[in-house]
């Protein structure tokens, strides 16, 4: 198979990162961004001691600490998916009332050594709640049913996660 010609990046705009300046393999950086998580009506999560991730191509992926998340909404699935760098996620459900989101929060309860930082915070497919916030900024989810990367103003791309991007 012939290998996708790498994306031309596109400008940044004052303020802004670049996704194609981001490292590979991937990193996790203590944030302070006020984020903000909406789900069924009630806020379910927030914080201002977040944890990102970041990799060459993909928007961030945020990750809560458990005290900052209304754990009472989860429920962990059977699921289980592997990253080389960070080691095994294990996945939740969340259910509020009526409203359930199967396999929408992961978390890596033994990270690999590079990704300590992450240990048991939750990450959240933003496609899977009713609003993700960064400093009040609504987010746009990242393409692709894998991926669950936060896509605000603050970042360039263009994003892996449409079709046609796998093998960036």
């Amino acid at each position: 198979m012939a290998k996708l010609a790498h994306p031309i990046p596109n400008p940044c705009l004052p303020g802004q990162e670049s996704v194609w300046s981001f490292p590979r393999p991937s990193i996790a950086q203590p944030v302070h961004n006020h984020l903000k998580i909406i789900y069924n009506g009630h806020v379910f999560a927030e914080t201002t001691a977040a944890v990102r991730t970041i990799e060459t191509s993909h928007p961030p992926t945020y990750y809560f600490p458990p005290t900052d998340v209304d754990l009472s909404l989860l429920r962990e699935s059977s699921s289980r998916s592997i990253c080389e760098w960070k080691g095994q996620a294990r996945y939740f459900d969340i259910q509020s009332g009526d409203k359930m989101s199967r396999n929408a929060a992961w978390a890596y309860p033994h990270p690999t050594t590079s990704f300590a930082l992450i240990k048991d915070f939750i990450a959240f497919y933003p496609q899977a709640m009713d609003l993700c916030l960064v400093d009040g900024e609504a987010v746009v989810p990242q393409a692709g049913t894998f991926y669950g990367g936060w896509i605000t103003s603050a970042i360039a791309g263009p994003f892996k996660g449409p079709p046609g991007t796998e093998r960036w």
